[in-house]
């Protein structure tokens, strides 16, 4: 079945044998074609790889032919690899863009198709729209071809042959970058133990391969593929972190590092089996990086991202991005080395001088570095922020929608809104979806899904009981 294909905030995703098929893959790869080849008529150069996904291969080698056919050289990646490598390859190689097959952290039946321009950023709106303009573009003519007995095709195909079919193993040039930015030494001498859980997906031999030629102990589990990840989505979150707890326990490790299905996420476990909330990872590293690079140029987070990165930017005269949700947009802040770190609370960060792309192995080895360093565990790490600055809780969840709900719904978020639940408005924020902010520092965020009929609720307020009844009113307001 052909479909209307849309990149959303990170590339095309769908269900397999559904709506991801391969005639739809073919004619989502012929737009990228298209738009690659408007940009650079000649010597095109296009990465094309993927995470470990059921079929990956089978999808790179056709975008590989279709590339070929409009006389780009592709440049196939033979094993799984992360999204920041590719991102970094690309730049590296000055290659002109990337066909990554991936669904990142979502369910072992989705795939998908990110695109990264050459400058290693996830591809932005204005590029997408003509890549699916293309796409458009592309249907009208392979329908005009089969009327004209696919003379046109035949053409391009001979063309083809013409091309060379290049590789490109990314893994030696990233692994390489990163222990530039990582103080390995540091890790290595405070004797550091450390359990890592790629969850099955891409970053396999990657954060481990690091650490360990570093002479630093490392342990692993699901480092094996498994296209179905465990029967779950490789999501690197709470309630999906047991097996690295355990190993944590065994080998009495002071940290777990974990990455999602194309290592663009994040999980962190404290010493103690705490899992940390990315919003709090993202906080504490930003506080890190200043305090162990005196970077200070900056600091970035989507608007459903906790406000303790607001308060630590004041407390160190820092200034504040805040975005759209979206790795992209950050990822031009830091392209433009407006800002020391970016994050997002959907355990996305990258920092300044790396990819302007999410990069779930680089938030995990710089945690190790800050226990090191510190000798203190990130849950003392944080408890010391929160006496400088004060306490934040934030809070996400998803609510599915009835079609009559979601109509009236959808209409109620063009309003802005007075109070909430008895709480006065302070101020409305459109940056993306409907923000409320509250003059004691709390706040909601609404964002529905362009994918399902889900609407995001993003809250956050100054203790455990305040959230509760903010999460309650934020609720009662989408159904009453």
């Amino acid at each position: 079945m052909l479909t209307q294909i849309k990149f959303g905030t990170s590339g095309w995703r769908a269900v397999m044998a559904e709506e991801f098929t391969f005639a739809n893959v073919k004619r989502a790869v012929g737009g990228i074609a298209e738009y690659v080849a408007s940009q650079k008529p000649q010597g095109a150069r296009v990465i094309v790889g993927r995470d470990p996904r059921f079929l990956g291969e089978t999808f790179c080698s056709m975008a590989a032919e279709i590339l070929a056919t409009q006389g780009i050289t592709p440049l196939v990646v033979a094993e799984p690899a992360p999204t920041p490598a590719f991102a970094y390859a690309v730049v590296h190689n000055r290659a002109d863009g990337v066909i990554n097959f991936t669904a990142s952290h979502n369910p072992p039946e989705y795939n998908g198709i990110k695109f990264s321009t050459p400058d290693g950023c996830p591809a932005l709106p204005e590029v997408t729209k003509k890549i699916e303009a293309a796409i458009v573009a592309g249907d009208k003519e392979r329908d005009k071809e089969v009327k004209e007995n696919n003379k046109s095709t035949a053409a391009k195909v001979a063309g083809a042959a013409q091309v060379t079919h290049g590789a490109l193993d990314p893994k030696p040039a990233y692994l390489k970058r990163l222990a530039e930015i990582i103080d390995l030494e540091v890790i290595r001498k405070a004797k550091l133990r450390v359990v890592f859980d790629p969850m099955w997906g891409a970053a396999r031999g990657y954060s481990d391969e690091l650490l360990r030629n570093a002479g630093i102990e490392i342990a692993t589990v699901h480092d094996y593929r498994d296209v179905l990840f465990g029967g779950h989505a490789p999501e690197p979150d709470d309630h999906l972190l047991e097996d690295l707890r355990k190993k944590m326990r065994e080998t009495r490790a002071q940290i777990g590092i974990a990455t999602d299905g194309d290592a663009d996420r994040f999980g962190i476990v404290d010493s103690d089996g705490t899992f940390l909330q990315p919003n709090y990872v993202i906080a504490l590293l930003f506080d890190y990086l200043i305090e162990s690079r005196g970077w200070k140029n900056g600091v970035a987070k989507s608007v459903a991202t906790t406000n303790l990165i607001n308060a630590l930017a004041e407390a160190h005269g820092v200034e504040l991005h805040e975005t759209p949700v979206g790795f992209k947009y950050i990822g031009e802040l830091i392209m433009q080395d407006k800002i020391a770190i970016g994050g997002e609370e959907s355990a996305g960060l990258s920092i300044r001088h790396h990819v302007p792309e999410k990069d779930g192995v680089l938030a995990g080895l710089l945690c190790c570095e800050a226990v090191a360093r510190r000798g203190k565990s990130l849950g003392d790490q944080l408890k010391a922020l929160c006496n400088q600055v004060g306490s934040y809780y934030p809070q996400r969840e998803n609510f599915r929608l009835t079609p009559e709900v979601k109509a009236k719904f959808t209409e109620k978020l063009q309003s802005d809104p007075r109070d909430l639940g008895g709480r006065t408005v302070s101020q409305v924020v459109r940056t993306d979806g409907l923000k409320l902010l509250f003059s004691d520092g709390s706040w909601v965020c609404y964002r529905l899904s362009g994918t399902e009929p889900v609407v995001r609720v993003y809250t956050e307020a100054r203790s455990l009981e305040g959230l509760e009844a903010l999460s309650a009113a934020a609720k009662h307001w989408i159904f009453e």
